[in-house]
């Protein structure tokens, strides 16, 4: 169902190139949401959503560049840029050569065609997984926004660096406190901004039940610390083991390009968690659980 979406999206950019439009506009027309639709382009083709659109104007103006008499000032304007410099700037970071230089005969240009996006199983590889059911849970977390193109961004360390922060700041231990020792897992909680289209909310906390200390808790919730309440759902588990991190990125990747295409799940905009256990597995960095639904045939 999502390599199906994402083709309609891809074919509704192309269809809609010249127009402003954005990576929201292109989820609506999927019936996505904003996050879910770019958590799931970018996994699946390895760039955002934004990115597909800039590189495929900047293919079709380059063209119009060599083939026709057009003025750069009016490519520019045709492909969406505000000015001249910007699409120039765009431009030769792009094809290496400016525009003017791309009029000239002979001139190389980056070609970005459009994409097919194709199934291909090979292999015969198990991507071991449970579904499994979770009642309303309630979290104590430390919670910030970030921007949904910071999403599989390699070159974004935004979340990375949270965690390093509310460690450095102390943070994080004064909560896990909370907890009965044994079961001091911390959590990396993440849901879509209601009411945005643009931002996705990321939380590290701790599960609020019967082992947690909760005569303590209003004076955390005093302190910047927020309660993060999930709905009943049904969740895809799977086990990260690496030492660095790599594996909970390469599961995403997976999760859409073979659990989502072979098992008839498709994620939902219910909130996904990491556990990060105290007392963990060897070679464990974590466990993904992304909430689920079976798509009806």
């Amino acid at each position: 169902m999502s390599i199906q979406l994402m083709q309609q999206a891809i074919c509704y950019m192309e269809e809609h190139i010249c127009e402003n439009i954005s990576y929201a506009e292109v989820a609506k027309s999927v019936h996505m949401s904003s996050y879910n639709f770019h958590r799931t382009f970018s996994f699946i083709t390895g760039m955002t959503a934004n990115e597909y659109i800039r590189n495929r104007r900047l293919t079709l103006a380059a063209t119009e560049l060599q083939t026709t008499d057009i003025a750069v000032i009016d490519v520019a304007y045709k492909y969406g840029y505000e000015s001249p410099e910007s699409f120039s700037k765009a431009f030769s970071r792009f094809h290496g050569v400016t525009p003017r230089q791309a009029k000239q005969k002979g001139t190389k240009l980056r070609l970005f065609n459009p994409l097919v996006i194709k199934i291909i199983l090979e292999g015969g590889n198990v991507m071991d997984y449970r579904i499994e059911h979770r009642e309303s849970q309630r979290f104590l977390a430390l919670v910030k926004a970030f921007p949904n193109e910071s999403i599989n961004d390699d070159n974004d360390h935004s979340i990375p660096d949270f965690w390093t922060e509310c460690f450095d700041k102390d943070l994080i231990g004064p909560m896990k406190s909370l907890r009965v020792e044994g079961k001091r897992d911390l959590y990396g909680l993440c849901s879509p901004v209601v009411d945005s289209d643009n931002y996705f909310h990321y939380g590290i906390g701790i599960m609020v039940d019967e082992d947690t200390d909760s005569t303590r808790l209003e004076q955390f919730l005093n302190n910047g610390y927020s309660i993060w309440e999930t709905t009943p759902a049904d969740y895809a588990l799977f086990k990260c083991f690496c030492a660095d991190g790599d594996c909970l990125g390469e599961t995403w990747s997976k999760f859409y390009k073979e659990f989502v295409p072979q098992t008839g799940y498709t994620q939902t905009d219910d909130t996904d968690f990491e556990i990060y256990f105290e007392n963990g597995e060897s070679s464990l960095f974590c466990e993904l659980w992304v909430p689920v639904k079976q798509i009806s045939c």
